[in-house]
């Protein structure tokens, strides 16, 4: 495969641009607690998170609290971006080479859109994206390609192997097939080589540095 210089990058969010995990349990832990339960260790989260909000707080306070537990935890999740949210090293050094060399810059997450855009803006990262699509924004979410589509929208630039979408699970690597744009795999937290074998990455890193040394060979 010949790889170029895309003309657009789509970026996943969580695991990807941020380390989100000890936010994630800081605003899990102060919702617990505002039910008058105990906080979660690490391990405990790992084993109980997953299921959409809906459904987790359901499980955890019933029908009738989710939405109050929802409302808990994403206040605290939004108050606490700063003090528990990590940029990953490298990533800006990315985006300064691709923004110089005027590359479209989007993401696409499955965060909800609102969440997504006001934790960007608290990161100071808003500015580099032309777009941040987040669950709920598109038609159908990711890993459908309308959210690829809403994303590129008015760049005039159409999905496909000059679009590279970066991620780190195999949703991401579905995402970018689904739309026909180059899937690219950032090994933070990747599942087993069995679970992405249906869908394999066309590039893989293992870090951030290993990323921009890519890019930084394609403007060589």
């Amino acid at each position: 495969m010949n790889i170029t210089l895309p003309k657009a990058v789509l970026f996943d969010w969580d695991d990807t641009v941020v380390q989100t995990g000890d936010a994630v349990l800081h605003a899990v832990n102060q919702t617990l607690q505002h039910f008058g339960r105990p906080a979660w260790t690490e391990e405990e989260a790992r084993e109980h998170l997953g299921p959409p909000a809906r459904v987790l707080f359901t499980n955890l306070f019933g029908e009738d609290k989710w939405q109050e537990a929802d409302k808990v935890y994403i206040t605290s999740y939004l108050a606490g971006v700063k003090d528990h949210i990590r940029v990953y090293d490298g990533i800006q050094d990315v985006f300064d080479l691709l923004c110089e060399k005027e590359t479209y810059l989007a993401v696409v997450s499955a965060k909800r859109g609102p969440v997504l855009r006001q934790e960007a803006e608290q990161l100071s990262l808003n500015h580099r994206f032309s777009r941040l699509i987040g669950s709920g924004d598109a038609v159908r979410d990711k890993p459908y390609a309308e959210a690829v589509h809403l994303a590129l929208e008015g760049s005039g630039i159409a999905p496909g192997p000059d679009v590279w979408f970066i991620g780190d699970r195999q949703t991401d690597m579905i995402c970018a097939n689904n739309a026909g744009c180059l899937p690219v795999l950032i090994r933070t937290n990747p599942p087993p080589d069995d679970v992405l074998a249906q869908y394999p990455p066309a590039l893989s890193f293992e870090n951030h540095a290993k990323m921009l040394e890519k890019f930084r060979s394609l403007v060589a």
